[in-house]
């Protein structure tokens, strides 16, 4: 059986939670602070990330993209993507976006846990300034459908679906949606679907001082 190592507030590691429900694929759930010196991330992930996904044989598949990747080639169905190419690389293109939101934000996020008097200003400036393009963009390419790319729920809409219910987590006194309501009309009706209501993610305490 696989075994996913997982964070439980990563949107990352949400993704491949989503996913794997979504195919009804059987796994068990590990779950570790990739920060704490007692993590096990390093043993099958020489990039210290999380999520990992350990195969049957021992051997890890690693970066949430690519895991999704994985699954969508060794268990096509249902299917993840479009069927065609443009809303395939569509599909990409939004998780790319994605991504780039939830990266920006830990950034800034671990910057704030050092001494305010430590902390770079111009950075985290630059960090909330992705967050704030990335969501505009996210919302414009959303629109008003149903779903972000195609006619069916797929990879572009768990993507979009991990970003928002991160920051509602970790930031929830961010305006996004206000300034989106798109974007949180979209995020809330994804929320009731069961894969994203038996991952809804909830903040780690951190053993050991990660500054």
């Amino acid at each position: 059986m696989l075994t996913l190592i997982s964070a439980t507030p990563s949107p990352y590691a949400r993704k491949v939670r989503i996913a794997l429900a979504e195919k009804s694929i059987p796994f068990v759930l590990q779950t570790e602070v990739p920060w704490d010196s007692t993590t096990v991330t390093p043993r099958y992930n020489p990039l210290e990330k999380l999520p990992v996904l350990i195969l049957p044989d021992g051997s890890a598949v690693y970066e949430s993209h690519f895991i999704l990747e994985y699954l969508e080639a060794k268990f096509p169905e249902p299917p993840m993507l479009p069927d065609d190419i443009d809303g395939k690389l569509a599909a990409r293109q939004v998780e790319v976006l994605c991504d780039g939101i939830c990266d920006a934000f830990v950034l800034l996020f671990m910057e704030r846990q050092r001494p305010e008097e430590h902390r770079s200003q111009p950075w985290m400036a630059r960090q909330q300034r992705k967050i704030d393009g990335g969501l505009a963009e996210l919302a414009r390419i959303a629109g008003e459908r149903d779903y972000l790319v195609g006619n069916r729920f797929g990879l572009a809409d768990i993507a979009a679906g991990t970003v928002t219910g991160y920051l509602s987590v970790r930031w929830p006194d961010f305006p996004w949606r206000g300034r989106h309501p798109n974007l949180a009309e979209l995020s809330d009706r994804l929320e009731k679907r069961a894969s994203f209501r038996e991952t809804i993610p909830y903040p780690q305490t951190f053993r050991d001082r990660i500054v």
